[in-house]
């Protein structure tokens, strides 16, 4: 019986440590973003580079998009191409970006790593970012209602994910 209980115990320390019960995420976190936020004098020409602290789930490009002024003016389509240990993801607009223009580079709260767990944004070096709700002011992601966005856009904690502001010169 105490191997038993032993073996019970173990395990649940090993989930606890893989996994946050409140929040649904793993230890997988957005550890950087380039340009960081609040950054000015960006290049019209920059590539958007987001970093995770474990490899991603193939296809969670879709969940990050790039809009000029707020979140409900159109997205500005770009390229973004994964690392090969699916750490990094840069992203490059399909046009340069207009001069004297600030941006919001959203990353949706729902993405998830390698293994199919929630991406935790709210920790780490993100912390402090600004978190998108649906009750945000005029409530728009990209010309539609915020909250008709799919599942990959929505995080456990009812977040619509980061907002990244950045402008240029």
């Amino acid at each position: 019986m105490k191997g038993l209980i032993l073996g019970v115990l173990i395990g649940a320390v090993g989930l606890g440590a893989c996994s946050d019960s409140t929040t649904g995420t793993t230890g997988t976190s957005l550890a950087s973003v380039s340009p960081a936020n609040g950054a000015t004098n960006v290049s019209t020409n920059a590539s958007m580079v987001l970093t995770f602290s474990g490899p991603m789930m193939a296809g969670m490009e879709q969940y990050v998009d790039l809009h000029p002024g707020n979140l409900g003016a159109t997205t500005m389509p770009m390229t973004c191409n994964w690392s090969v240990d699916a750490k990094t993801l840069t992203c490059t607009p399909n046009a340069p970006l207009a001069a004297g223009t600030t941006y919001l580079l959203h990353c949706g709260g729902g993405m998830q790593d390698a293994n199919g767990h929630q991406v935790g944004m709210m920790t780490g070096p993100m912390a402090g970012t600004t978190v998108t709700s649906a009750m945000m002011p005029g409530g728009m992601h990209g010309g539609q209602m915020m909250g008709m966005m799919g599942a990959g856009w929505k995080g456990m904690n009812n977040t619509f994910g980061m907002i990244f502001t950045f402008s240029t010169p």
